[in-house]
């Protein structure tokens, strides 16, 4: 019995030993199949597979040593391209389809990379995709600052996109708070205008923008100046300008842009 009990201990332990030897082997061969790729200063960790998807590519011609690449100080294969567009190239790869975020705008971009990496698909939807977006009337963004130079009215900035007046409302609050004491919020009206009706004058003239418990924002000047510059930054191109006998623009009584 104490023969039998000793035999069956050591087939269970040559067992477990084959068992090990089998995961360790399956983990080596699986370690094997990754590779880390150094786009640019960004590091991309993905099988061979799906870099040799396609055949008679650049990645495919470095995966199978038909291509000299040199490596980085780590011991990565380096490609001196653009570092965040391969992500689109990798998932190109991945997926078998062209996806990309919502109000992509680099497609001459990504085309370049895609002739680089010889991905003729992905070269060929790029195209397609820029062909569409060509085809398809964008709707004109409008920009309106006008100044009703009374205490009712005040500074009122209104713009069809909501993501200019977010970016607006965001330069104001990091100009405010680095010189008085911060954006305030109940003057913002909507998510298409932005309106500061609450002022007062100084002995020199300028309105000072006032918030409920009666400190200090900035000049209303400054405000309109700061909508003007974005408006400017962002590819806005003035339209007209009414009542600019002040010989400034910041002084006019209405500005109007588009885009």
């Amino acid at each position: 019995m104490e023969r039998k009990i000793n035999r069956r201990e050591k087939e269970k332990e040559d067992e477990g030993k084959y068992n090990s030897l089998e995961d360790a082997g399956q983990g080596r061969k699986c370690k094997s199949t990754l590779m880390t790729l150094n786009v640019g200063g960004y590091l991309y960790i993905t099988q061979k597979q799906t870099l040799t998807k396609y055949p008679d590519t650049f990645l495919e011609g470095i995966v199978n040593g038909k291509i000299l690449c040199p490596f980085d100080a780590d011991g990565h294969y380096f490609i001196d391209r653009d570092g965040l567009l391969f992500r689109h190239v990798l998932n190109f790869l991945r997926n078998g389809e062209l996806l990309l975020p919502e109000g992509f705008r680099e497609n001459q971009l990504l085309a370049q990379e895609a002739e680089f990496f010889q991905l003729k698909g992905l070269a060929e939807e790029v195209k397609s995709r820029w062909e569409k977006e060509q085809l398809t009337p964008r709707e004109t963004t409008f920009l309106e600052i006008t100044d009703n130079h009374d205490r009712s009215q005040g500074l009122r900035i209104f713009c069809n996109a909501p993501d200019f007046i977010s970016k607006i409302k965001s330069r104001i609050v990091l100009v405010s708070k680095s010189r008085l004491d911060g954006f305030p919020e109940e003057f913002s009206i909507s998510s298409n205008i932005i309106q500061f009706k609450y002022f007062i004058k100084s002995e020199n003239g300028t309105r000072l923008v006032l918030k409920e418990d009666n400190t200090f924002v900035c000049t209303l000047e400054t405000l309109k100046f700061e909508a003007i510059m974005m408006a400017l930054k962002c590819g806005f191109r003035l339209l007209t300008s009414l009542d600019c006998s002040k010989g400034s623009i910041v002084h006019s009584d209405a500005l109007h842009f588009i885009k």
